[in-house]
């Protein structure tokens, strides 16, 4: 049975996670992810649960050691130029 209001983990879990996937075109303001402390936010990525593009261009995914030797995504979107 569903809770009467309110969002339930059962339905709101699909609205989580990665949005855009490596070498897609994203505009400014796009939402990459949703509430994850999986990726951090990387060159023109703007966010800390929710990271958006800064601006417009392409994504890809790089990985860097923490502090505590894990190894951290992170999100980045390479500019377009302009003409």
């Amino acid at each position: 049975m569903a809770k009467k209001g309110g969002k339930t983990s059962r339905f709101f879990r699909e609205t989580r996670g990665l949005k855009t996937s490596g070498g897609q075109k994203v505009t400014s303001g796009s939402v990459l992810t949703r509430q994850g402390a999986k990726w951090k936010p990387g060159v023109n990525v703007n966010g800390e649960a929710h990271l958006t593009a800064a601006c417009d261009g392409e994504v890809y995914f790089t990985h860097k050691k923490s502090s505590y030797r894990r190894l951290q995504t992170l999100v980045n979107v390479k500019a377009v130029e302009q003409k």
